[in-house]
């Protein structure tokens, strides 16, 4: 039995070192080709690609935010295009949040593209790498596609922005939401969703992927 658990412990190791090996061996700009376990909103995903999970944002676009018009539907839209395939990432940088930026290609088709031309997304001005998107949302605003079937769409940054106001307002409004601010204040997983649910705390999930100060909220993903 001891024997049986040493070589899983060694094992799990030899695993975790050629993870941390095969990512170093790999530039910030070099193309990933993964299977998409993951789709965290409507211009995010997480694919396994070799044996080290990556979280992509999809580049040139942004799509609504899920408590937004359209949000949910833009999400459940990347689920259909991606979700357990296989697909290319053309890499172009790192962000501020440690996501790989890039375009996703599946079976030749240009998701990014698809997603604004479906009207699943806007194209993000400022950070454009491919200009002729700019045509292609144009598209889908003048035959009202998607998002572009609503009254008075919001962008998504100006709807971030929004949400910015209302999280003051309601920090110093709501007194059971007290005064903390930041991860390290919090004392449990629990207090950090309570503030980042009910006290619409956003900051506390710094990369968007739906779960608040992932060093007391860590979670498994299964596959």
């Amino acid at each position: 039995m001891n024997q049986i658990l040493v070589g899983v412990v060694v094992l799990v190791g030899w695993l975790y070192v050629f993870s941390k090996y095969n990512s170093r061996l790999t530039s910030d700009t070099d193309d990933r080709t993964g299977y998409v376990v993951a789709v965290t909103d409507g211009d995010t995903i997480q694919i396994l690609s070799g044996y080290t999970l990556q979280k992509i944002r999809l580049a040139d676009i942004d799509a609504p935010e899920k408590d937004q018009s359209w949000g949910t539907r833009a999400w459940i839209a990347l689920i259909g295009k991606v979700f357990l395939k296989t697909v290319v990432v053309k890499i172009y940088e790192r962000d501020m949040y440690g996501r790989l930026v890039g375009t996703v290609w599946h079976d030749g088709r240009n998701i990014n593209r698809e997603l604004v031309l479906e009207g699943h997304a806007w194209v993000y001005h400022r950070f454009l790498h491919d200009r002729s998107l700019l045509a292609d949302e144009e598209i889908a605003r003048s035959t009202h596609q998607g998002l572009w079937s609503l009254p008075a769409p919001i962008p998504p940054w100006d709807w971030r922005r929004q949400d910015h106001v209302l999280e003051t307002q309601t920090l110093t409004m709501d007194r059971n939401c007290g005064y903390k601010r930041y991860c390290i204040e919090m004392d449990s997983c629990r207090e950090a969703r309570f503030y980042h649910e009910h006290c619409r705390l956003s900051r506390l999930d710094g990369d968007s992927d739906g779960i608040p100060c992932e060093k007391l909220c860590k979670t498994f993903i299964f596959y």
